[in-house]
This record gives C-alpha cells, structure tokens and sequence, in this order.
C-alpha cells in the first residue's frame, strides 16, 4: 500500500448508528491509512448508545464521535474526501453536496438499526448486524489494491462490495 493516506465519509440521514460504526471501524481497521468520517443529511444529534457499546465491546476508540451534519464537509477548509459511501437508501436517494475533492462514491446499504422496536437485547442485535455487515465491506476495501485500481475498475469493485460484500 502507498503512504497516501484515503479521506472517507459515511454517510447517513440521522448519523447515530451505522455511519458512526462505519467511521469509528474503518479508523481502526485501517491502520493509519485511511482517516475517516461520517455525517448526517437530516442528523439526530446524538449518538446511540447501542452503537457506543458494540465498539467497546470491539475495543475500538469512541473518543470524539458525534453525530453532524454533512454540510461541514461540504464547506471551504473541509478535509478532501477520496470516497464517500452511504450506508442507508435514504441518504442514497437524497442530493448530496458537492464534496471537495470530487470522490469516489458507492451505496453499501444496511438495515436500520434504529428502527427495531423490541427490546434492548432486539436493538443490540440489530446493531451488531449491521456492525457486522459494515465491517466485512471494510475488510474487502481495505484488500482492494487501491494503487493499482483506477477509475471505473475501482467504482466498480466498491459497487460490488455494497451488493455482495455482507
């Protein structure tokens, strides 16, 4: 791997679980190598604590994960960004800003874990699901030889890995 370091966002309507996951996995996961981030086009403002949980229970660090808006990548000063990905169909239908940096973009869709109603061991599961889910596409872009792949190729191994990657 080069010593390019790639700028990731996730993206999600709310930003309080699996955009949160998503950032706070692919920081640990991708060794100094990948610095990334993630935003909300309608966010709620605070983090779930479900989703807090499941990454201590991962040991990975939560210090400084909060919940924000997408417009603050989308302003002057804004890190420039190698790949945004969006992890719920909300956001993926949505008109998104224009990002610095024109990336890559793909949709990884995954199952809301907010959404399930039942109780805390039900919500726990389905925020492990989705963990589960977001941290295996990690996994197949971190193996992806991003120096050697251009354009299209690229778009289209992180397309695939949004369809199959689960």
């Amino acid at each position: 791997m080069s010593d390019k370091v790639y700028t990731v966002l996730f993206i999600c309507t709310g930003n309080s679980a699996r955009s949160i996951i998503a950032e706070a996995v692919m920081n640990k996961m991708g060794g100094g190598h990948f610095r990334a981030f993630s935003a909300g086009s309608h966010p709620k403002g605070a983090v779930s604590p479900f989703a807090l949980s499941l990454l201590e229970q991962w040991h990975i660090p939560t210090e400084g994960l909060r919940s924000k808006s997408w417009d603050e990548f989308a302003q002057p000063g804004a890190p420039e960004l190698d790949f945004v990905f969006t992890v719920c169909d909300n956001a993926a239908g949505e008109v998104c800003p224009v990002w610095p940096g024109q990336p890559m973009t793909a949709h990884w869709g995954v199952p809301d874990p907010m959404t399930v109603e039942g109780s805390d061991e039900q919500k726990a599961r389905a925020h492990a699901d989705a963990a589960k889910i977001l941290k295996r596409r990690i996994e197949l872009m971190l193996a992806l030889p991003l120096a050697k792949l251009a354009g299209l190729s690229l778009k289209r191994e992180l397309d695939q890995i949004g369809k199959t990657g689960a």
